[in-house]
C-alpha cells in the first residue's frame, strides 16, 4: 500500500513520462506510440518502477530496447522537468505493461475464439 506521499509522486512521474515519450515518438520511441500506464514508486523515493504501454509497432519489443539503451539520457530529461518538484531523482526501471494483452486473451477465451 502506497502513502499519500508516493501516489502524489507516482501520479507526477507518471504525467511527465506520458508527455516526454509523446514529445519524443520519432526518434526515441521510433515511431511508436509509448504511454506510461503506472509508476510504482518505493518508500524512500530512491527508485520508480515504470510500466510502458506501446502501440503502433509490429514488434514492441524494438522501441522498448531502444528506450532501455538510452536510459540514462531520460534520466536527465526526467531531472530537468521534475526537478523542482523532487529534490532527487529516482533510479528508473521500465517494464512493458501487457495487462491489455492480458484483457484481450481473457476476452477471448470468454468468446469461445
Amino acid at each position: 500500500m502506497s502513502s499519500v506521499r508516493q501516489q502524489k509522486f507516482e501520479t507526477l512521474i507518471q504525467q511527465e513520462f506520458s508527455k516526454y515519450f509523446r514529445e519524443e515518438t520519432r526518434e526515441l520511441c521510433m515511431g511508436a506510440m509509448v504511454t506510461a500506464t503506472a509508476v510504482r514508486v518505493a518508500p524512500d523515493l530512491s527508485f520508480a518502477k515504470v510500466y510502458l504501454s506501446i502501440f503502433g509497432v509490429p514488434d514492441r519489443n524494438v522501441p522498448f530496447a531502444n528506450i532501455q539503451h538510452h536510459k540514462p539520457q531520460i534520466r536527465y530529461e526526467m531531472g530537468k522537468r521534475l526537478g523542482k518538484s523532487l529534490r532527487r531523482i529516482p533510479e528508473f526501471a521500465f517494464e512493458i505493461d501487457d495487462s491489455l494483452d492480458y484483457s484481450e486473451k481473457i476476452d477471448k477465451l470468454l468468446k469461445g475464439k
